[in-house]
């Protein structure tokens, strides 16, 4: 089936692969609600395609305690709300080796908005997702190729599988891609790698694409870009273990 979301939520939309995808669900026809914390980035986006098409939420989503609510007011504003792309994360090299480089507060922030504020977002999403059943919704998670091969400088980026749900759940992984955020980190710039991997558009492009196609036969859940396809592979051993492990357990009668 193809992409049958026709509002569609995007954290992270002021820059990079979420503002590209939010302006190829735009193109596309679909209305966007565009999520970030600089309103001007968001704004600018309003203006280049209009209110009709985009919608912007200046928000801090790495703000737990005010996510409730937010949510709250997001799906009060837009009742036929249908999908959420969780694509907001953080980047910042972490090396154990120099601890007295490490700064705490920030990673702290980094693993907040890698990894808590997912999970809360699509534990406060999900009651408004399943109550437009029969009508199709789903969770989009940008994760990234570190999840499948990481990178020790860099932990925290490296996401595991997003839990599964009533929605439809829909893994993107995508290589080293050229957006700021390796241009605002100073060690990578430095090493003059601060504008390194595939070009922003090509991502975006042939992502949006595979979204198009919809879900496969087997229902199919992650887009996988490039080298990452490769790399997959050797994450499936293993997750077909994992699955098989949870059918068993439910057979024999666990709940979960």
């Amino acid at each position: 089936m193809p992409f049958p979301y026709k509002t569609v939520l995007i954290t992270g939309a002021t820059s990079g692969i979420g503002q590209a995808l939010a302006e190829r669900m735009i193109a596309s026809g679909v209305f966007v609600i565009a999520v970030g914390r600089r309103k001007e980035r968001l704004d600018d986006l309003v203006k280049k395609h209009g209110s009709d098409k985009v919608a912007a939420e200046p928000f801090d989503i790495s703000d737990l305690s005010a996510l409730p609510n937010w949510v709250k007011h997001i799906t009060t504003t837009y009742p036929k709300l249908d999908s959420i792309v969780l694509n907001a994360g953080l980047q910042k090299t972490l090396l154990f080796t120099k601890p007295e480089t490490i700064d705490l507060a920030a990673h702290s922030t980094e693993l907040t908005t890698n990894y808590l504020s997912p999970l809360h977002l699509i534990t406060l999403f999900l009651p408004h997702l399943i109550s437009l059943s029969p009508q199709p919704t789903s969770i989009i998670v940008v994760s990234s190729c570190l999840s499948l091969i990481p990178l020790p400088a860099a932990p925290t980026i490296a996401q595991p599988k997003p839990p599964r749900t009533l929605s439809s759940v829909i893994e993107i992984l995508p290589p080293a891609v050229k957006t700021e955020l390796h241009k605002i980190q100073k060690d990578l710039v430095e090493q003059g790698q601060g504008d390194f991997g595939m070009e922003l558009d090509e991502f975006a492009d042939f992502t949006w694409g595979e979204l198009e196609k919809g879900d496969g036969p087997d229902g199919r859940d992650e887009i996988t870009v490039k080298e990452t396809r490769e790399w997959v592979e050797m994450d499936h051993k293993r997750r077909g273990v994992f699955e098989g492990y949870v059918r068993g357990c439910r057979e024999g009668g666990m709940k979960f």
